[in-house]
């Protein structure tokens, strides 16, 4: 099998495609989530605690000179950046358990559907084998 077929398989593959979907989808959406953090959630933040913009706080360890730049640790940054974190793990878990809860669902609605398909006399047999090994 050639190269170029090999290549053509693996990447027309479903799962590398919705990888594909979905590392886009994320890249876009992490930058919703900066924005909004950097945008509308520190501005008030920063207000409310006597006018902080939060991007500009940090520690100068050594100030800037003529020939080089201020070394600091900018602190402002890493808890936007920290704020921007948990809101993205917070709406990952919440479509997480939103995706498990329907596919509970979904599976609750197929053992129902299976159970119909089955005769009476399956039921039955059923239903005295799980009394039967309750009794154990």
């Amino acid at each position: 099998m050639g190269f170029i077929k090999e290549f053509q398989e693996f990447a027309l593959k479903g799962n590398v495609v919705d990888l594909a979907v979905g590392f886009i989808i994320g890249a876009a959406f992490g930058k919703i989530v900066t924005s909004m953090v950097n945008d509308v959630i520190m501005p008030p933040i920063g207000l409310a605690l006597g006018g902080v913009d939060f991007k500009a706080l940090s520690i100068v360890l050594k100030p800037a000179t003529e020939t080089t730049a201020a070394v600091a640790i900018n602190y402002g940054a890493f808890v936007n950046t920290l704020i921007d974190f948990l809101i993205i793990a917070l709406v990952i878990f919440v479509a997480i358990k939103a995706m498990s809860s329907m596919r509970k669902k979904y599976e609750k609605q197929e053992k129902k559907a299976e159970e119909a398909k089955q005769s009476k006399e399956e039921q039955l047999l059923e239903e005295i084998r799980d009394l039967l090994k309750k009794k154990k």
